[in-house]
């Protein structure tokens, strides 16, 4: 084993990485270090120099570099004790003819052993209390540009078609519309797969994993952009009532329904459709209510459709309406309104 170690370097160190986030299926947010010279140049008063190219991979891999106080040996315990574990268990009296040899001979290690065995701090099995309780906080990963030249292995993708569908293990899953016929990354967990923005590494879909062959994994909100469909139905109802009132009319209903906000507006565009001309008067003083959504909307117009009379501007000598005067015109709707939509009375006065 002794004549094949080389000193490592920073690709080498990258590598090990993305080989172990890869095998993991997601990296953590933040990786502790001791204070190797791959990672950290140099430290004043806990001030860190880090190797640049390492810290570039740590910005492009999305974790935060922390780094152990030097010449402290409590402060890197859990590092130390890895280490020891892996030489004292793992290679204890083994002899290797090569690395390929020593990767395979870890590999069944990690299976048969390290991560099988019940731990004698946590008297769980390795694997399964990382199933359990820590998979779940790591993020998605998928190797930086970069990384594939120092592993020789490219980074998994898949082709979007033209309807927004990726092949993955015999299935297919969307992903949003704005990413049909282009490539995107993939990472698969044990639940879920996780496809990314190849560039920036921005996760742009997850799926529960499908089982068997030939289903279809869709997310309906892939096939529709949110905010272009509010714009569509608030230029609409903007065209409807003009545009100053029909912007005062969408930022009253937003504020009162923010969270169904599209819904509300969808039945709005339906509700005004049936109301060819609507009275100017009337179409400000909905604006100047305290609260509006489609049911309250519906009780005004219900009432306005009754008696449109009752709607006539206030005379000239009439005093200034000041929302509780009874000039309003549609104070006088308060009885009708009562009567035909008894759950929204409170919003009539």
């Amino acid at each position: 084993m002794t004549s094949i170690l080389t000193p490592g370097d920073t690709a080498e160190l990258i590598r090990m990485h993305d080989a172990a986030f890869r095998a993991f299926g997601g990296r953590p947010r933040e990786c502790v270090y001791d204070q190797t010279r791959l990672v950290v140049i140099d430290e004043q008063c806990r001030e860190l120099a880090l190797n640049e190219r390492f810290a570039r991979y740590a910005a492009s891999a999305g974790f935060a570099i922390r780094a152990c106080r030097g010449y402290d040996p409590e402060s890197k315990g859990k590092v130390e004790a890895g280490v020891k574990y892996v030489k004292s268990n793992g290679l204890y009296g083994e002899t290797f003819a090569g690395w390929a040899e020593v990767g395979a001979y870890l590999q069944q290690w990690l299976e048969e052993t390290a991560n099988a065995r019940t731990h004698a701090t946590t008297g769980e099995v390795p694997r399964e209390r990382y199933a359990r309780a820590e998979q779940a906080h790591m993020a998605p990963y998928l190797s930086p540009p970069g990384v594939a030249e120092l592993t020789g292995e490219a980074p998994l993708t898949r082709h979007a078609d033209k309807t927004g569908l990726i092949a993955w293990k015999a299935n297919k899953y969307s992903v949003p519309l704005a990413y049909q016929r282009s490539r995107v990354g993939v990472v698969e967990t044990d639940a879920e797969l996780v496809i990314s923005d190849p560039g920036s590494g921005a996760v742009i879909a997850r799926h529960g994993l499908a089982p068997g062959k030939g289903a279809i994994i869709k997310n309906t909100h892939h096939y529709r952009d949110p905010a272009v469909a509010i714009a569509d139905l608030e230029a609409a109802i903007a065209q409807r009532l003009g545009a100053a009132s029909g912007a005062r009319l969408c930022a009253l209903i937003k504020a009162t329904e923010p969270k169904i906000y599209k819904d509300q507006l969808q039945g709005v565009k339906r509700l005004l459709s049936d109301y060819p001309a609507l009275d100017p008067g009337l179409v400000a003083a909905l604006c100047d209510k305290p609260a509006m959504s489609f049911t309250r909307l519906r009780a005004y117009l219900d009432a306005y459709s009754a008696h449109p009379e009752r709607c006539a501007e206030a005379p000239p000598s009439a005093p200034p309406d000041t929302g509780a005067s009874t000039s309003s015109p549609l104070a006088r709707y308060a009885g009708i309104a009562t009567r035909s939509a008894p759950e929204d009375a409170h919003d009539l006065h």
